[in-house]
């Protein structure tokens, strides 16, 4: 079993930088894929970013390729996710997601394939 808990979400203006971290517990973290996810209300849950367990290989979201960058400290047993020139449309919850079997790339993008969630951190950004 995996527990997640995302941290970092708040308010902040366009153009702005902001770090999400999302912190895992559970003795098989350290061997999953990780990713990140948002939602706004009414719409389904878009892939943001993506890291594998070795931190190797990543995969970004076309919206967010170039700004957001996914990062892994082992040690620490945390995901983080630096946004930078962020926009209103980026204003979501953000959700960590993390699944031992994802082992292959290019990493999924698909928030079925997850199977630990985090409870989700507010991320909203004016103009």
């Amino acid at each position: 079993q995996v527990q997640l808990v995302e941290s970092g979400g708040t308010s902040v203006q366009a153009g702005d930088s902001l770090r999400l971290s999302c912190e895992g517990s559970g003795y098989t973290f350290s061997r999953c894929a990780v990713g990140w996810f948002r939602q706004v209300p009414g719409k389904e849950r878009e892939f943001v970013a993506a890291i594998s367990r070795s931190g190797n290989s990543i995969t970004y979201g076309d919206s967010v390729k170039g700004r957001f960058i996914i990062s892994r400290e082992s040690a620490k047993k945390t995901v983080y996710l630096h946004m930078n020139s962020l926009k209103p449309e980026d204003t979501a919850v953000y959700y960590c997601a993390a699944e031992p079997t994802i082992l292959t790339v290019p990493l999924s993008v698909d928030s079925h394939d997850y199977r630990f969630w985090g409870q989700g951190t507010q991320v909203t950004v004016s103009s």
